[in-house]
């Protein structure tokens, strides 16, 4: 049949719905349906009961879902690049939440390898100066005035307590002081941005509890672990890599951070059961993610039940001028500089509007901008001028509960209500692609949507003068407040603040 005759049997073939006020066909072989002004604006006390939870889905079925990321290795300050992971990873996280799926948030500490024993020697040695003795940096000293600081701040908490005990016994007294000390210090950068975790999770503990030798054990039952040249290798190239990888190192050198993965994601798999893992890495871990889906394959686990997301580098300008990351005064270097030059909504607004896949441009000056044209300002203004519109009709005794949204009949009206019902289509996509940059698009969308109705005063005046245009300016009010919730919500999703004035 010709792909016209298929549509037009189709068309006549559709129910009735409530819904729909026609179905017609076009050329070459569309089917277009009519979406009916009553059913639209019935839609709007529907958002306006749902309240918080609207845009929510739920597709999850309560599946456990773990998401982790940023899980920099304790051994400083958050630096800028590390920002955009944490904001991918927590707006991702909130965005399952919404559609149904369990979430868990995790961070992974890296307590248990060579960086952080190298970082406490660092610490150690810069005790002992401080103290007054000329004790030598280590080789590969972690650089910078972090150390020296940290050093300085617990020689004056224990009065030099460590100053007599031998180096490896103050250095293994100084681990716990150190890892706690920068963990605490990371945990506040990240919930200055509006970063938090359900769990914080040791890389050491995987060490300590035998989930590293069960881990090695299920893997040379499965035949995939060798013994060569004095280390234990993983055979990677049983499962296609071009090369195996070593998990314990020669000469009683322990795991390296490879086998400690191996470890951690056996962990995650087969001891907590989560039915899918998410890791959000830097785009610097691209090597690494072919052989950890070969991992979980070896472990017997179905790799596609492990999801990588690699964001990529974000370069910085100040309007026209490319911004270079320095110790120098008055340069950003670190997440709590960047999170108080810029405020933690622009910050998350603007690293969850690009695909982590896509390279992006920060711009410091529009994201401070008090402008229509940074789209941060754009969005959060929107949410303050719905707020202020309500606050007016309150301060005139309009009440809107009991408005007739049946009297909603403008195309400017019908627009709006459109937008505020895509707002769950949104969700289920963002939630089912893992691309939480839907949601920041949407709200511009949104807010563009409510500001030309706002605009037309001439043809759609929400509160008047005239005691006979009330029945209207009430059905308008409630649709108002539905582009409240519905912007709130997208505000909500993405970890921002929905002001009520600006």
């Amino acid at each position: 049949m010709a792909p016209m005759a298929i549509a037009e049997r189709i068309a006549a073939a559709v129910p009735a719905h409530d819904a729909v006020a026609g179905v017609s066909v076009a050329l070459p072989g569309f089917i277009n349906f009519v979406l009916a002004d009553d059913w639209l604006a019935r839609q709007v006390d529907a958002i306006r009961t749902q309240g918080s939870t609207y845009g929510n889905v739920e597709i999850g079925g309560r599946k456990r879902i773990q998401v982790e990321f940023v899980s920099v290795n304790p051994t400083g300050d958050l630096h800028v690049g590390h920002a955009r992971g944490a904001v991918i990873g927590s707006g991702l996280a909130t965005l399952l939440d919404a559609a149904g799926f369990g979430v868990q948030r995790e961070y992974y500490v890296n307590d248990g390898g060579n960086q952080m024993r190298t970082f406490v020697d660092t610490v150690y040695a810069r005790y002992m100066q401080a103290a007054g003795h000329d004790v030598p940096l280590p080789e590969l000293a972690y650089q910078g005035e972090g150390p020296q600081r940290l050093a300085e701040e617990i020689l004056r908490e224990d009065s030099g307590r460590l100053v007599p005990l031998p180096r490896d016994e103050a250095a293994r007294q100084l681990l716990p002081v150190v890892l706690r000390k920068v963990l605490a210090s990371i945990r506040a950068d990240l919930e200055q941005l509006g970063v938090r975790y359900d769990n914080w999770f040791s890389e050491q503990g995987l060490l300590v509890d035998g989930t590293f030798d069960e881990a090695m054990r299920l893997l040379g039952e499965r035949g995939y672990l060798v013994d060569r040249e004095g280390a234990r290798w993983f055979t990677s190239t049983r499962l296609g890599e071009d090369k195996d990888n070593v998990v314990v190192r020669s000469g009683g050198g322990g795991p390296t951070y490879f086998g400690t993965d191996i470890a951690y994601h056996y962990d995650k798999f087969i001891r907590r059961k989560f039915e899918r893992v998410i890791n959000v890495w830097g785009a610097d871990h691209h090597g690494h993610v072919a052989r950890m889906k070969a991992v979980v394959e070896a472990l017997g686990v179905d790799p596609d039940r492990l999801t990588i997301i690699l964001n990529q580098i974000v370069s910085f300008k100040q309007g026209a001028l490319a911004v270079r990351f320095s110790k120098r005064k008055g340069q950003i270097v670190t997440v709590r500089e960047l999170v108080d030059v810029v405020g933690p909504d622009a910050c998350r607004y603007i690293f969850l509007s690009r695909s982590p896949d896509s390279q992006m441009e920060f711009d410091l000056e529009l994201a401070t901008k008090q402008s229509l044209d940074n789209p941060v300002f754009y969005v959060q203004y929107a949410h303050a001028r719905i707020a202020s519109v309500l606050r007016m009709a309150e301060e005139r005794a309009v009440t809107w509960d009991d408005g007739d949204t049946s009297l909603l009949r403008h195309p400017l009206e019908m627009g709006l209500v459109r937008h505020i019902l895509v707002l769950p289509d949104v969700v289920k996509l963002a939630a089912e692609r893992l691309e939480p940059h839907h949601i920041p698009r949407y709200a511009e969308e949104l807010a563009r949507a409510f500001t030309h109705f706002y605009d037309a005063r001439d043809e759609c005046r929400i509160l008047s003068s005239d005691p006979a245009d009330l029945p209207v300016s009430k059905a308008r009010l409630k649709l108002v407040d539905s582009a409240r919730v519905a912007l709130a919500r997208c505000l909500s999703l993405m970890g921002m603040t929905a002001p009520d004035r600006m």
